[in-house]
C-alpha cells in the first residue's frame, strides 16, 4: 500500500485526532452488516493488536456501496489509512484504504 504524505501514523488508538489523515493497523473484532432494504455498507470495528479483545480502544472503518469485502472478516489483521472523523462520538474512517496483512503463527 502506498503510504500518503503527511498521514499522522497511529500507535495505539488512545488519544486519536478529532480529525486528520490516519495510518496504522489492527485486527478486526466485529463486522455489522446491513439489511437487504438499507444502502450498502459495511462496518468493520478495529483494535489495536496489542489490546485485550473487546478491551482496547477502537475505531470503525466504514466501506460505503459494499456489502462485503473479501478477505476483510473477524480476526483479520489489516494496515489501513484514510481520513479520522468523528461519527456520534466514535472515530471512523470511510472508505479507507487497506492492506490485510499475514497471519502470525
Amino acid at each position: 500500500m502506498a503510504e500518503r504524505t503527511g498521514a499522522i501514523r497511529l500507535e495505539g488508538f488512545g488519544g486519536l485526532p478529532e480529525r486528520g489523515l490516519v495510518a496504522g493497523q489492527g485486527v478486526v473484532r466485529s463486522l455489522t452488516f446491513v439489511p437487504a432494504g438499507d444502502a450498502p455498507r459495511l462496518t468493520a470495528v478495529i483494535e489495536d493488536e496489542s489490546a485485550l479483545p473487546g478491551r482496547g480502544p477502537a475505531l470503525c472503518l466504514v466501506w460505503l456501496g459494499r456489502r462485503r469485502v473479501s478477505g476483510v472478516n473477524a480476526g483479520t489483521r489489516l494496515r489501513f489509512s484514510g481520513m479520522l472523523a468523528h461519527f456520534h462520538g466514535t472515530p471512523t474512517i470511510y472508505n479507507p484504504r487497506y492492506e490485510i496483512l499475514a497471519q502470525e503463527d
